[in-house]
């Protein structure tokens, strides 16, 4: 019996070796595709409200200072921060670091806001219904709704069109 379990081994190691390579690969190769779909946070979770239709992808969100809320089915590109914590620059050393507010910077993202990849928000501040943040802006004020923001610091360059009402 140990001869045909040896013969057996030499046979299939090849096979198997080759089989368990590929899965090894494709879990990987899954792992960082999950990482492009994985949001962060950073705080206090429950400060956090995303609407079932929200795609946040691997946003990263900063609740020390606030609530961030997102509405129906806004949408962000990659490596969207919001950030809704600040320090005290009048600190310094330790204290800087610890004197944290812990509340008044909330941000809202309303309905089918588009946070284009590479953006940052700063709270507080309020993104209106339908607005877009072109790709790499900084936002640091409040965003009309149907209107186009972009650059650093973000400002409106063009408005949409809203529907017409049903």
């Amino acid at each position: 019996m140990r001869l045909l379990d040896d013969l057996l081994r030499r046979l299939l190691r090849g096979p198997v070796d080759q089989l368990v390579a590929e899965a090894v690969a494709a879990e990987l190769e899954q792992q960082k595709l999950d990482a492009l779909y994985r949001y962060r946070w950073h705080g206090d979770r429950s400060k956090l409200h995303l609407h079932d239709t929200a795609v946040v992808n691997n946003a990263l969100f900063n609740l020390s200072s606030g609530t961030v809320t997102v509405g129906e089915y806004a949408f962000f590109g990659h490596d969207v921060a919001v950030l809704t914590g600040t320090h005290d620059i009048t600190k310094f050393g330790r204290e800087r670091q610890t004197e944290i507010p812990r509340s008044g910077r909330d941000v809202v993202i309303e309905e089918g806001v588009w946070l284009a990849s590479h953006c940052l928000v700063l709270g507080p501040c309020h993104i209106g219904a339908h607005a877009v943040v072109a790709g790499g802006s900084l936002v640091r004020e409040d965003v009309e709704p149907y209107t186009v923001v972009a650059g650093r610091p973000a400002k409106p360059i063009r408005k949409i069109t809203p529907p017409p009402e049903a």
